[in-house]
């Protein structure tokens, strides 16, 4: 392997390790905020697991249980519809691609083209020489 090969090499896969980095940090509080969203989602069932439990008591339900619940209820709704919106809305917003490294992988990837063809350039040229060489 000559020394522009491994070059190349290392900085491909420097480029790809910071690369998948950076965007494993962006899309780690995106997903802790849908992750939270999930769980008040469960809590939000079990709230109305829970009201429909007291409807159904057989001494009748207790107003102020109930009152409870459902005020619970539509302020947890309340809180996923807002991190809901907002998570889309961070996502629909055109921001060239703030957190995307499709443009510099694809200069890495250029540069990575252009430098083989300098190598398959050098090494022709190499040839050549001891061809010549070898006919003196």
């Amino acid at each position: 392997m000559g020394i522009l090969e491994g070059l190349t090499q290392m900085t491909t896969k420097r480029t790809c390790t910071f690369a998948s980095h950076m965007d494993s940090q962006s899309q780690n509080t995106s997903l802790q905020k849908l992750h939270n969203v999930e769980k008040r989602i469960v809590r939000v069932l079990e709230i109305a697991g829970g009201v429909m439990d007291e409807l159904s008591n057989s001494t009748g339900p207790r107003v102020e249980i109930v009152n409870n619940h459902c005020r619970e209820f539509m302020q947890s709704i309340k809180d996923i519809q807002v991190t809901l919106r907002e998570e889309i809305k961070s996502a629909c917003e055109y921001r060239p691609f703030e957190k995307c490294d499709y443009g510099s992988r694809i200069s890495n990837e250029i540069c990575c083209k252009k430098l083989e063809y300098i190598i398959e350039q050098l090494d022709g040229m190499k040839e050549n020489i001891d061809q010549y060489q070898d006919s003196v």
